[in-house]
């Protein structure tokens, strides 16, 4: 079945997102070596709820039925969809609740509990069965899915209006992907607007399904998946429903190492003075990557697509990386 996403439903998106979301700002962040790409960084870490998702979250939201709506709303996540959600049916005066996978930070808990959104804690196994299902029979209400939604898609498009609006030279956009939602709507908007710009996926070595789906040619499973501090990206599958998508829109998946990504959060947080989450940070180390080097961009931006991540965790990560250069 076609998917109802368009740089026409982004720029609809766009007329009512602000309603609950920010538009954010681009900072620089390089060169940092000679020769090298500008390196430019969306910083979603401003949102209202410190992620890019209130953008996918309030658009499905707000064009829901009141008969969707009048048994209250609920979704799945790692912890920044279930803000979104949250927000978005507080705003519009309706009951929320969220499976949340066990290995959310407790800043995302807390963060949701502050929502006035019910909690109810799965495995991660369980909560990706649901994404997978599209539903689960220990939730009630309308199911709004963290990714696969029309709605949601583009909702998170609006990211690239504001990046083509800031820089117009742009010729590459790194995200991060969990389950491709973002990927896809920046994919959609920013090849009608740049249509020789690339657009790239950042995956943790641990969870790098959209690579293997890349090489293989079909959506496929990552069989070896562990848990890690990137509990923003990185899934166990890409869906089936959100392959062709993705595969239309992302010219290759960059893989980079935990220790890179821990790297990048302190880069991040000495050069910018802002805390990115693991899925945030994966954007980074990839756009610092000798794979991304090699392909010539000369103006990079990576979406830091959230800064949801304990504050001690925080500290113990960077805490152990090796100093960063001089700015």
């Amino acid at each position: 079945m076609p998917r109802a996403i368009s740089i026409e439903t982004i720029r609809e998106a766009a007329r009512t997102v602000y309603g609950a979301a920010r538009r954010t700002p681009l900072v620089p962040l390089g060169p940092l070596v000679p020769g090298g790409p500008a390196i430019f960084l969306k910083l979603e870490t401003l949102q209202p709820i410190g992620s890019f998702k209130i953008r996918g979250a309030y658009t499905a939201v707000r064009r829901l039925t009141p008969q969707q709506l009048a048994g209250g709303v609920w979704t799945v996540s790692a912890g920044n969809a279930a803000q979104g959600v949250a927000l978005a049916a507080r705003t519009v005066g309706v009951p929320c609740s969220v499976m949340v996978m066990d290995t959310a930070p407790e800043t995302k808990l807390r963060a949701i509990d502050r929502l006035g959104a019910s909690i109810v804690q799965a495995t991660y196994d369980e909560c990706w069965r649901t994404v997978e299902a599209h539903g689960s029979p220990r939730m009630t209400g309308h199911f709004v899915h963290p990714f696969d939604d029309d709605d949601f898609i583009s909702g998170n498009g609006t990211a690239a209006l504001e990046i083509v609006d800031d820089l117009p030279e742009v010729d590459a956009v790194i995200a991060p992907v969990g389950g491709g939602g973002l990927l896809a709507g920046i994919g959609v908007a920013l090849h009608a607007l740049r249509p020789e710009a690339a657009v790239y996926a950042a995956e943790p070595a641990t969870a790098a399904p959209l690579e293997r789906s890349l090489a293989r040619g079909r959506a496929s499973r990552f069989e070896e998946w562990q848990a890690s501090f990137v509990d923003g990206a990185g899934g166990k599958s890409v869906l089936e429903s959100m392959w062709p998508l993705l595969e239309a829109h992302v010219s290759a998946s960059i893989v980079v190492s935990l220790d890179d990504v821990a790297q990048a959060m302190k880069l991040v947080a000495d050069r910018v003075h802002v805390i990115a989450e693991g899925a945030a940070a994966c954007a980074v180390a990839a756009a610092l990557s000798p794979a991304l080097a090699a392909r010539g961009h000369r103006n990079v931006v990576a979406v830091v697509s959230g800064g949801n991540v304990d504050l001690a965790r925080f500290a113990q990560l960077v805490g152990a990386c090796a100093p960063t250069a001089a700015a």
